[in-house]
């Protein structure tokens, strides 16, 4: 039997990554670019590579916050977006009165081996009988990614290479395409956008 999965109404990152998968001297060893004039240009398409390849394989890779809410109280299991997870750091609700109030930890579930990770209320629990604001009145903040550039996969480090020279030799072109290359480096460990 297929559960039906819960929608989030709100998807955001609250803490970017620190750091990059790639440095620009890696990207210049990759593009056999021997000058420091470009390092910032550089940079720029690191960050909108990683951009790319998460929002393509719906993934985070180097630890970030990310903050899911819904607009009402799930009947199913609540599935994380942008694997993997790490841990969860709090689980908000929040009244008609907009008074916040944080759901023990006992009371639910995280299956963060799953791909995506799963919250689910642990066995005999139920969700509080409180009446949520009419928008945004559960609020999950948890960690997700890979943890620092040494634990990015390196298929995924290939692919922000390929997109960093593709963007350093038509850079005049500027219409936002990528080489398919691209994409089909990243197909094998994209999942579905839940």
């Amino acid at each position: 039997m297929m559960v039906q999965q819960l929608k989030p109404r709100n998807f955001k990152v609250v803490t970017a990554p620190v750091a990059e998968p790639v440095t620009s001297s890696d990207v210049k060893l990759y593009s056999r670019v021997d000058t420091s004039i470009e390092d910032t240009l550089i940079d720029t398409w690191i960050a909108s590579g990683r951009i790319t390849a998460e929002d393509y394989q719906h993934r985070a890779y180097i630890t970030q916050t990310l903050e899911l809410s819904y607009d009402y109280w799930p009947d199913t299991e609540i599935l994380l977006p942008r694997p993997p997870a790490i841990t969860v750091n709090s689980v908000k609700y929040y009244d008609t009165d907009n008074v916040e109030y944080t759901l023990d930890s006992s009371k639910y579930f995280v299956d963060a081996d799953s791909t995506p990770a799963r919250i689910s209320l642990n066995y005999g629990e139920s969700w509080p009988s409180v009446t949520l604001r009419p928008i945004k009145g559960l609020v999950i903040n948890y960690d997700a990614g890979y943890g620092t550039a040494s634990d990015v996969p390196d298929r995924i480090k290939d692919s922000i290479y390929l997109y960093c020279a593709y963007r350093y030799e038509n850079r005049i072109a500027e219409d936002g395409t990528v080489p398919p290359a691209f994409y089909n480096i990243l197909q094998p460990d994209r999942i579905e956008d839940r």
